[in-house]
């Protein structure tokens, strides 16, 4: 299936939110992205359109989010996009979310200094993404029949992106 993949440079708008869930941790907080563009007639840059999005960082991505970003700093997400519309109250609602893959100051507008975490937990993917990969088995029918025959299945991993 194709994901549609973003990457949106903007300022984080919210405190970012850390809870620790059963499937791991995560880490929500919410993206402005502002076009600017400049005006020849007033000879000034000037804002237009700003987009609102929901990010969500699973696992390790999500422990250095809550660590790192504070509200007003200007920051790249890289990312699958999903857009949302339901019914709540009445109300007809459409949010759109990135289920982020990468997160990071934009240092076109400032420096940083960068410190390498810990791993919390032996074995876990550095990407956080872990959580939402299913592994499709290879070859025809059911793994538990192919096991039964004699034949190993091969599981595979994510390539790690970094």
């Amino acid at each position: 299936m194709n994901e549609t993949t973003v990457t949106v440079v903007g300022n984080v708008a919210t405190t970012p939110v850390y809870r620790e869930l059963p499937k791991g941790p995560v880490a929500r907080f919410r993206l402005a992205a502002t076009a600017r563009r400049f005006d020849r007639v007033r000879n000034e840059w000037v804002d237009g359109h700003t987009n609102f999005f929901t990010v969500w960082a699973w696992g390790t991505l999500g422990t250095n989010v809550q660590g790192s970003l504070s509200i007003g700093e200007p920051v790249l997400v890289q990312g699958r996009l999903r857009v949302r519309d339901e019914e709540r109250g009445g109300q007809h609602w459409t949010s759109a979310d990135i289920q982020a893959s990468s997160v990071g100051h934009d240092l076109s507008r400032g420096t940083t200094a960068f410190r390498r975490s810990r791993q919390t937990r032996p074995g876990r993917q550095p990407d956080g993404d872990e959580l939402s990969f299913e592994i499709e088995p290879q070859g025809d029918g059911d793994p538990k029949e192919q096991g039964e025959q004699g034949e190993q299945s091969e599981q595979r991993e994510p390539a790690a992106v970094g």
